[in-house]
């Protein structure tokens, strides 16, 4: 491939980028980055996944802005608009995911410092550096930590009203999220050890703390996440576990179906194999956090069901 098309691209996007981040800085410099006359925090979640938690927690003291909110829209290879950048510059509070996943977001924060704006880096907070799963709100405890930190900077940004805030908290974790932890509790407690397999890294975290045993290489959930060829060994080994029917629950990522993973799927249908989806971001866009994930665990508890008792 001759090399002429790729500086191309690459100095479009340069120039898109510094476009998008004067932009920002412009918007920063009219005063954008200031609160509302009401008080109220404008917070910016990089995905919409942390920006359900985040207003949940917040109440009416605060206003979450998605910049990602759209399931089609892939967060790895995302182009920020001119109007994420307005957004992002008026933010107090902007919460990226990290670990690669969302390189633009520090981008657009670079292009309008602040300091009076406080950033919260979910890979930094949970200690997974960049090469790491990125899927951090896969993972239980990594949410309890999100909660926290989050409730932490709230109080730090609106002191006045920390006790408000504290509330929130109590009650997203004894209400909110009594579903969510009640069917966590549920597989871990029925099916801890069971062979399962899944299309990419997004489930580890979860399975880890539900029990389950994942049998698929991390080497091919890696690549499937990241986008990169799976080697002919790892291909081998999942295509063994699936004829030899190996795993009981065969775990699909909707939003990341490569021809790989599509194959796969259609093999585990084939040998009988219960199948269960997931997905990357909030489906449909406009559900909770929480409603979210305890749909996708009951699906996942009644394939696993099905498959224990067949």
């Amino acid at each position: 491939m001759s090399i002429i098309p790729i500086l191309m691209r690459t100095l479009c996007f340069s120039l898109t980028l510094a476009a998008l981040l004067g932009a920002g800085v412009a918007w920063a410099a009219q005063g954008g980055g200031a609160s509302t006359g009401s008080g109220v925090i404008p917070v910016v979640a990089a995905e919409n996944v942390w920006g359900s938690i985040a207003a949940q927690l917040g109440g009416d003291r605060v206003h979450v802005t998605n910049i990602i909110s759209s399931p089609a829209a892939d967060p790895h290879d995302y182009e920020p608009t001119a109007a994420d950048a307005r957004t992002m510059a008026g933010a107090k509070l902007a919460i990226v995911n990290g670990v690669g996943y969302d390189p633009w977001a520090g981008k657009l924060l670079s292009a309008s410092p602040s300091n009076d704006r406080i950033v919260l880096t979910i890979g930094d907070l949970v200690g997974v550096k960049t090469g790491g799963n990125p899927h951090r709100w896969y993972s239980p405890p990594n949410v309890q930590q999100v909660i926290s930190a989050l409730t932490a900077d709230y109080k730090k940004l609106d002191p006045a009203h920390a006790g408000y805030f504290d509330r929130q908290k109590a009650a997203f974790e004894s209400k909110g999220l009594r579903a969510y932890k009640a069917e966590i509790a549920l597989i871990r407690r029925k099916y801890a050890g069971v062979p399962v397999g899944a299309s990419e890294s997004i489930f580890a975290p979860l399975a880890e703390a539900l029990g389950l045993r994942l049998l698929t290489p991390a080497s091919f959930l890696k690549a499937i996440s990241e986008g990169s060829e799976p080697t002919a060994a790892d291909k081998t080994a999942i295509e063994r576990q699936l004829t030899g029917r190996k795993l009981k629950v065969w775990v699909f990522n909707s939003q990341n179906a490569t021809p790989d993973v599509q194959r796969f799927t259609d093999q585990a249908r084939k040998s009988g194999i219960a199948v269960t989806t997931i997905t990357e971001t909030l489906v449909p866009a406009t559900a909770s956090f929480q409603d979210w994930q305890v749909a996708q665990l009951r699906a996942l508890a009644a394939a696993l069901a099905r498959a224990i008792h067949r």
